[in-house]
């Protein structure tokens, strides 16, 4: 739906004419946003003006009904948000409660979650390095990137019971062990989705169509980066190098820094972004590999601590932080000494990074509205919670 806009402006000596803007609502129903999103355009022809997203469409309320649920129960809730990243929203609140109850989990559930989280961070980051080439008109790289999913989809539905909402976190570790001969089969996992890759690399980044829609295109500086609180790949392809993974470990991650790297670029742009996507992709199958070496040498031993069957964190407060596939996600956990929650606040990425579209899109032409969307790699549900 669109409207027009008069403005009243000078020209020549004192003279008045009245100039019309066009307002264009892209959403929130449109194959462009990702889901139920709206953006409110001020159009001068061609080019946008200004900018607006307008979210909420979607909300359901999450961190109210945190606050009417115990600690296993939130965990259903809390995957949900972002439906491609379920077992790194998990493990937030998790965290957040084992470390209010000074809790310490035993070694084997401590790898084999860093494990699952870089094989959930694959499985994020394919659906964008499929979806985006196809916003863009290339619908072959969806076919490849969804191949790949279904190979690391198989071993973590065997492992968890779950296709997509794996409620596979315990506070105090995982729900149960793995199944036997599971480790040589995301070995064979992982290695199949690291051997097409390079399809990414010739198929998208070696296209010249793809090249010329993304190059020098929706520049993000890094002042706006860090004004706007912009995380994850988004981040570092504007030349912001932070990962907490690496900058404030947790989980194993301590322990994985020969195998860590962090993907950054300069340039800022959408191909910039894609790019640091494909690497991180890359490198978390290298991390995944190495979880899987260390778990072979671990010796049995259980994966989760006995605990009552009503975990009631104690009066306090904590903030719990982790590296999530789209960016950083926080939880502010507030406890009165009950099963529930008084208040848990959660600070989703693309909350955060969806704000930088006021900033990228003015000056902009509406047919680069697509690409720039696309590239700042966000879910819907992330955004309205």
């Amino acid at each position: 739906m669109s409207t027009l806009r008069e403005t009243t402006v000078g020209v020549g000596a004192g003279a008045e004419t009245t100039a019309t803007d066009m307002v264009l609502n892209i959403g929130p129903q449109h194959p462009a946003t990702h889901g139920v999103l709206r953006l409110r355009l001020v159009l001068d022809g061609e080019r946008i003006v200004e900018a607006e997203p307008i979210i909420g469409y979607m909300h359901r309320g999450a961190e109210k009904l945190f606050e009417a649920r115990d600690y296993r129960q939130i965990i259903m809730l809390a995957n949900r948000h972002d439906w491609l990243s379920a077992f790194a929203n998990e493990l937030g609140v998790v965290l957040a409660v084992e470390r209010m109850l000074g809790m310490e989990v035993p070694v084997r559930a401590v790898w084999t979650r860093t494990l699952l989280a870089e094989l959930n961070r694959v499985l994020n980051h394919l659906m964008f390095l499929g979806s985006y080439p196809l916003e863009l008109g290339g619908i072959t790289p969806v076919f490849h990137a969804f191949h790949s999913r279904e190979e690391l989809q198989h071993v973590l539905e065997e492992a968890s019971g779950g296709r997509m909402h794996y409620m596979f976190n315990r506070v105090g570790g995982l729900k149960e062990d793995l199944p036997a001969g599971w480790l040589s089969r995301v070995r064979a996992a992982v290695a199949a989705v690291r051997a097409q890759l390079p399809v990414f690399e010739d198929l998208v980044l070696g296209n010249e169509i793809f090249r010329a829609r993304t190059a020098g295109v929706g520049v993000l500086s890094r002042e706006h980066v860090q004004a706007y609180g912009v995380t994850g790949p988004i981040a570092r392809a504007s030349g912001v190098d932070f990962d907490l993974r690496r900058d404030e470990p947790y989980l194993a991650y301590g322990e994985l820094g020969d195998v860590l790297s962090v993907a950054v670029r300069e340039e800022g742009d959408c191909l910039a972004r894609f790019e640091c996507l494909l690497e991180q992709t890359a490198n978390s199958l290298d991390l995944a590999d190495a979880c899987l070496d260390r778990l072979a040498r671990l010796p049995a031993g259980p994966v989760n601590l006995r605990l009552p069957k009503v975990v009631k964190a104690p009066e306090g407060e904590i903030y719990a932080w982790t590296e999530n596939p789209l960016g950083i996600n926080g939880y502010y956990l507030v406890s009165r000494g009950d099963k529930t929650p008084w208040r848990l606040k959660l600070r989703s990425a693309s909350f955060n990074n969806i704000q930088a579209l006021t900033e990228l899109l003015p000056g902009t032409l509406v047919a680069d509205m697509v690409a720039i969307l696309g590239s700042l790699f966000f879910v819907v549900g992330d955004i309205d919670k």
